[in-house]
C-alpha cells in the first residue's frame, strides 16, 4: 500500500484517483503509523512553499518525512513536494526540508522561450530529456508531461535525472534509487504519468521484497 501524505496542501485526491485507476492500493493519510507501515510514500502538493512548510512543521509531518528517508522507505515528491525536499525556496526566502541539496528558484519574466518572453506560471505539456531511471522504464523519449509552476527545482547536478526547457533548462526529475521527485504532475499526464506512478509502485514492492530477504 502507498501512503499519500495529507498535510492540507493540495492535490492528494487526484493522485489517489490516478493510483486507483491502476489498481494500486493507496490511502491519503496523516497517520505516522500508516505512513511508516506503507510500502512507499507519495509527497504531493500545490500552493506556496512557506504555507506548506508551516503546515508540515505544525503537524510533525516534516519529521515523518525525514524518518521515511532515514528508513530508506521509497518516496516520491510531486510538484510542491518536489520543491520543498530541497534546502530553500526563493518563494519568500523559505527554508525547506533540506533532504536533498539544492534550491527552488523563481522563473523570471525576461527569459524567453522560442524567442518570446515566457509566461509565468509555466503551464502546459512539455517533453523531458532524461537519463536511464527505473522511474521512467517503458516511457518513450517523446513522452510529454503536464507542468504548472512558477518556481523550479535546482538540485545538486549529480541528483538530476531529467530536464525540461522553459526559459532555461531545469530539473524536471531528480533523485536516487528510492528517493525521487518530479516537478510535473504525473497524475495529470496521461499514460506516461500513469506509467511513472506504476513504476514507482513496482520499485516500492521490490524494495519491500529486498528488505525481507
Amino acid at each position: 500500500m502507498l501512503a499519500i501524505l495529507d498535510y492540507k496542501a493540495g492535490n492528494q485526491t487526484s493522485v489517489l484517483r490516478a493510483l486507483r485507476s491502476l489498481d494500486i492500493p493507496a490511502e491519503v493519510t496523516a497517520s505516522p503509523e500508516v505512513i511508516m507501515d506503507a510500502e512507499g510514500v507519495i509527497f504531493p502538493g500545490v500552493g506556496a512553499a512557506g504555507q506548506a512548510m508551516a503546515q508540515l512543521t505544525s503537524t510533525g509531518m516534516d519529521r515523518i518525512l525525514r524518518r521515511c528517508v532515514e528508513a530508506q522507505k521509497p518516496l516520491l515528491g510531486i510538484c510542491l513536494g518536489c520543491q520543498i525536499l530541497l534546502e530553500r525556496s526563493e518563494e519568500n526566502d523559505t527554508p525547506t526540508l533540506g533532504i536533498v541539496p539544492g534550491v527552488c528558484r523563481r522563473f523570471l519574466p525576461e527569459w524567453e522561450d522560442g524567442g518570446r518572453p515566457i509566461r509565468i506560471p509555466h503551464m502546459g505539456w512539455n517533453s523531458i530529456k532524461a537519463r536511464p531511471s527505473a522511474l521512467l522504464e517503458g516511457i518513450t523519449s517523446d513522452a510529454q508531461f503536464y507542468f504548472v509552476h512558477s518556481f523550479y527545482p535546482d538540485p545538486a547536478p549529480e541528483w538530476v535525472i531529467a530536464t525540461c526547457t522553459y526559459g532555461r533548462t531545469f530539473a524536471a526529475i531528480y533523485g536516487r534509487p528510492g528517493l525521487w521527485a518530479v516537478q510535473f504532475h504525473p497524475e495529470k499526464s496521461g499514460r506516461p504519468g500513469l506509467r511513472l506512478l506504476s513504476n514507482f509502485y513496482r520499485c516500492c514492492r521490490q524494495a519491500k521484497e529486498t528488505t525481507h530477504v
